[in-house]
């Protein structure tokens, strides 16, 4: 199960991120910008939103990656403490077998 959550996350990302992008003047196929005079001036403001999206992006896949080793922390922790609290359950347990003389 953890497999398909894992699968579905990026696919998540990557549709959102697909979709996101049809709302950015850059990437829109507007032939009425692309008149005499501003043609130009459309390439320069493409441009610049493809290095702000560019940045927004790697902004992005900088935060999924910071989340995703956050969560590993988080996971390691997690089974240190259940590994911990399952060696001190065994280890409560000589003691009674050793307070009731089960045990040498």
């Amino acid at each position: 199960m953890s497999e398909f959550s894992g699968c579905r996350s990026p696919t998540l990302f990557l549709l959102f991120a697909s979709i996101s992008l049809q709302f950015f003047p850059g990437f829109s196929d507007d032939s009425s910008s692309s008149k005499d005079g501003k043609k130009s001036e459309s390439r320069s403001t493409s441009s610049h939103t493809g290095s702000t999206l560019f940045i927004i992006f790697l902004g992005l896949v900088v935060v999924a990656l910071f989340s995703f080793f956050l969560f590993k922390l988080w996971q390691k922790k997690k089974r240190e403490e259940q590994y911990a609290r399952l060696l001190k359950l065994f280890e409560e347990d000589d003691e009674l077998e050793l307070e009731l003389g089960l045990r040498d």
